[in-house]
């Protein structure tokens, strides 16, 4: 299927908007500076699973639930993905709050783009600029659930790089992991595992999330409705997930997408909303969040 049709398919269920709402005003905008914990008392919005994974053993299963474990403490990383025919390269917290900065490497609707918690900004370039008078950002909010919850904006894409989801949907009752080799990854000898699933298993382990975004989920990862998902994960010596890989076949497409992890907690990673006086309102959008 299009890479379009698959993020339109995702943004129909859980009305991922290109941009976000916020949990401050327009004067107060949030940023995520790394290492410094978000309140207490506001919802965290990224994936975390129930309870914390308990590895056991060193067999295949035994070592991705000790990724697990790492990649929760890890908190987060930069990464650089290709989802289709969309790709880049950013700072990802997935914990205590979602926090995304990315710059884009292919064309897309804006050069950059900017989640904190659930306020989201786009553009960074000179189109946005000449559009808006100068600004060089506009600012988004996502129309809020009936019970008044807001969502995470860019709720898909975030949930395809999150590498806890991915974990978490590669240590699932039911699921047949499998070493398949150490191998050379860089400087470094990095372990591979694989893991066969669907796109469904993949969005249901995410017990988390709530029903619309897990739809949303299963929606961006099956190309026209997966008959099976296959996850190839390269751990390094600390059970650090530091590359992921998800191929897919389906009735009308293929899925391919990649995600690399660096700088797993690094210090000098951050999110940051860009500053008021370079930032435009554009007020609710439903539209299709990015081109897959």
């Amino acid at each position: 299927m299009a890479g379009r049709q698959r993020w339109a398919a995702a943004a129909v269920v859980v009305l991922l908007a290109g941009g976000l709402g916020g949990c401050g005003g327009a004067d107060d905008p949030p940023g995520v500076p790394s290492g410094s914990p978000t309140p207490s008392s506001a919802p965290a919005t990224s994936a975390f699973p129930t309870g914390p994974a308990k590895p056991t053993d060193r067999s295949p299963h035994g070592v991705l639930l000790s990724a697990e474990l790492a990649m929760q403490t890890a908190r987060r990383a930069k990464v650089a993905y290709r989802l289709g025919t969309d790709a880049g390269s950013g700072p990802l917290f997935w914990q205590p709050k979602t926090a995304l900065q990315i710059k884009r490497s292919t064309p897309a609707e804006a050069e950059q783009l900017i989640v904190v918690d659930t306020v989201a900004y786009q553009g960074g370039d000179a189109a946005t600029a000449a559009r808006q008078g100068g600004r060089h950002w506009e600012r988004f909010t996502v129309p809020p659930a009936p019970d008044g919850h807001r969502e995470v904006p860019y709720a898909a894409l975030i949930d395809l790089l999150n590498p806890v989801e991915a974990l978490a949907a590669a240590t699932a009752d039911g699921t047949d992991a499998q070493f398949v080799a150490e191998e050379k990854y860089e400087d470094a000898t990095v372990e591979h595992y694989r893991v066969t699933t669907t796109a469904e298993k993949y969005a249901a382990a995410q017990t988390q999330l709530t029903q619309a975004r897990r739809d949303g989920l299963r929606a961006a990862l099956a190309p026209g409705g997966s008959i099976s998902l296959t996850l190839d994960l390269w751990l390094n010596d600390k059970d650090q997930l530091v590359r992921l890989q998800r191929t897919g076949n389906g009735d009308s497409g293929r899925a391919d997408d990649s995600v690399l992890y660096t700088d797993l907690a690094g210090a000098l990673l951050s999110a940051q909303a860009p500053p008021e006086t370079d930032t435009v309102d554009t007020g609710v959008r439903t539209v299709s969040p990015l081109a897959r």
